[in-house]
């Protein structure tokens, strides 16, 4: 039996994929739930225009992501903490600290696509972070923790 996703799942398919499944699955878990509908020959043909139009979009989105990507690389990020003696920050600095001071430099990046190295960083001075701008545009970048 051949559905179409509606949404990614783990192990089975990214979203808007076309893939065949045993027809148990298919009818009692994947249709019911929302997770995919049945690809008949006219979905099928839907579905393939739809898909020529998004790709046009997708790459325009794509383009725009290796851009930022590259203006960020070339970027001094620095993030301000609270310091004590011998340069020991109070707390950490974490990836909530570093989007913040992405969006003051005009960078809407989310959290969850921080993934900072050498995690926790309670000292002063200069890190590595890989920042996912978009699914298929990841960039590491060098950001500085200064004093407040």
């Amino acid at each position: 039996m051949e559905v179409i996703l509606k949404t990614d799942i783990e192990k089975l398919g990214s979203q808007d994929e076309l893939v065949t499944v045993k027809p148990g699955y298919g009818r009692n878990f994947l249709i019911p739930k929302g997770f995919a509908i049945l690809a008949t020959p006219s979905i099928k043909k839907m579905h393939e225009e739809t898909l020529k139009q998004r790709a046009h979009k997708e790459q325009k989105v794509l383009d725009e992501a290796a851009a930022s990507a590259k203006k960020l690389k070339e970027m001094s990020v620095k993030v301000g903490a609270k310091v004590g003696e011998g340069g020991k920050i109070f707390g950490s600095v974490n990836a909530l600290q570093l989007a913040d001071a992405l969006k003051k430099l005009g960078y809407s990046v989310d959290r969850k696509n921080i993934k900072i190295q050498n995690e926790p960083i309670k000292q002063v001075g200069s890190y590595q972070a890989e920042v996912k701008l978009h699914k298929s545009v990841t960039e590491t970048i060098t950001f500085e923790v200064v004093e407040e």
